[in-house]
């Protein structure tokens, strides 16, 4: 009798064993966890005969079906929990394996999903925890052909359990980081792919614009390093966002950042990213502008003002194309196509020393220069009523710029250029009447026109 004993408990081991080797096979393939997991439960069915086995994870303090075998989807949306609600939920709120003998007596067997059969004997509902934490719950049925014990059927499952709460962990850890540079990248691409359709938002049909738009037609679809020059308020932006649409990294992000508007910390963390811990407020590990511009382009704002101590890093991306974050010491290796932009006086810093001569000629592959509006002739008409256009429908009003009034604008400097331009038309708007804006109006109403 002992013998035969031994033998069934030996039986059992293997089988167990066995049925956990398979199972760790299947869950480490988590390209497509859910099928995986849907896997790992049909050899607990067909190895233990445990049914109707059923993972669930915790999402907003409310227990939903992730992966299962034998139920339909009607009853997958069914089969939802509210932490300490029946033996599924009880099991997450005490973090400890639940035990139903007979599901036809015990109460707390809610069976939800309705997929109940007197085929079904018992219930058992494991917890998925991560240090402790509760991630979701594992749950399955016991039939009459069920051989395994329920103290067996405990332990077993709540190793299985610990396989499935590892898989879906780092599974959801990986579709964050995911989701999160898709957002990033998306973010980018709308951002630019609004603003730029050909030449459609680049108003202008002056000469000087015209060898502006040749020079971007003859480099945009090469990899060449761009650098942008030209006063503030030019549109240097749109410059770097129009090469980037004809270039073949097009369906990839444009990036930008404007290297002026950060101190020098923030901005070598914001470039090259950061590992967690690496300063105070470096809860997590966090990608920089390079990482998110990976494959496609990163537009530099006013790199004439970037600290020498970054100068040097910037180098070596460009040379090396790689790069650590702050606080880290893996190389990453990305592939960026940069453009660049400054309405500084580079070859000025050069002199001075405040900007590195081998940069410069780095970045200095392909100048573009753009104008400043002054300089722009009949393009400030142009500007003036695409603006005026734009404003109109953003705000709903109907306003005139008189003949006299087009004199005084296409009159005036424009130092601030094209977004002085703009700020101004959007006040005309919304101070201005249908009937028009007359001379002496726009010296109420624009104290920056000055005429003498």
């Amino acid at each position: 009798m002992d013998y035969i004993e031994n033998c069934d408990n030996l039986c059992l081991i293997k089988e167990e064993l066995a049925t956990l080797y398979e199972i760790s096979l299947l869950v480490s393939n988590n390209i497509d966890l859910e099928n995986s997991l849907q896997k790992a439960l049909k050899v607990l069915k067909t190895r233990l005969s445990l049914h109707k086995s059923v993972i669930y994870t915790l999402e907003d303090k409310t227990l939903e079906v992730f992966s299962s075998i034998d139920f339909n989807k009607l009853q997958e949306n069914l089969a939802k929990y509210k932490i300490g609600e029946g033996a599924t939920g009880l099991a997450a709120k005490n973090k400890e394996p639940v035990i139903v003998e007979n599901v036809h007596t015990d109460l707390i067997f809610l069976n939800k999903s309705g997929n109940k059969d007197t085929n079904t004997v018992s219930y058992i509902a494991v917890p998925m925890l991560i240090n402790d934490k509760v991630i979701g719950v594992l749950g399955v049925s016991l039939v009459k052909s069920t051989q395994i014990g329920l103290d067996d059927t405990v332990r077993i499952l709540t190793i299985v359990s610990s396989i499935f709460a590892q898989a879906i962990h780092s599974y959801k850890i990986i579709e964050s980081e995911r989701e999160k540079l898709k957002d990033l990248k998306l973010y980018y691409k709308m951002e630019w792919d609004a603003k730029v359709h050909n030449f459609g938002d680049i108003v202008g049909e002056s000469p000087k614009m015209q060898d502006v738009y040749k020079v971007i037609e003859k480099i945009a679809s090469t990899n060449v390093t761009v650098l942008v020059r030209g006063e503030t308020g030019t549109g240097k932006e749109l410059i770097a966002a129009a090469i980037h649409k004809r270039s073949q990294r097009a369906n990839e992000p444009f990036v930008k950042i404007n290297c002026a508007a950060i101190t020098e910390t923030l901005l070598e963390s914001e470039l090259f990213g950061h590992e967690k811990g690496a300063f105070t407020d470096a809860k997590e590990m966090r990608k920089g502008r390079f990482e998110l511009a990976d494959k496609g382009t990163l537009f530099l704002d006013e790199i004439g003002d970037i600290s020498l101590n970054l100068q040097v890093k910037l180098l070596r991306v460009l040379q090396e194309r790689e790069f650590e974050r702050v606080g880290g010491s893996k190389t990453i290796k990305v592939n960026v196509r940069l453009v660049a932009a400054t309405n500084r006086n580079l070859e000025q810093m050069v002199e001075e020393g405040k900007f590195r001569e081998d940069l410069y000629y780095r970045l200095n592959v392909i100048p573009i220069n753009l104008p400043p509006l002054r300089a722009r002739g009949d393009d400030i008409k142009l500007l003036v009523n695409f603006f005026l256009t734009t404003a109109i429908q953003n705000h709903k009003r109907e306003v005139v710029i008189t003949p006299q009034a087009m004199d005084a604008l296409c009159a005036y400097p424009w130092p601030g250029n094209i977004r002085e331009l703009q700020n101004t038309i959007e006040r005309i708007v919304l101070m201005g009447t249908p009937e028009g804006i007359t001379d002496d109006e726009m010296s109420l109403l624009l104290p920056a026109l000055k005429r003498g």
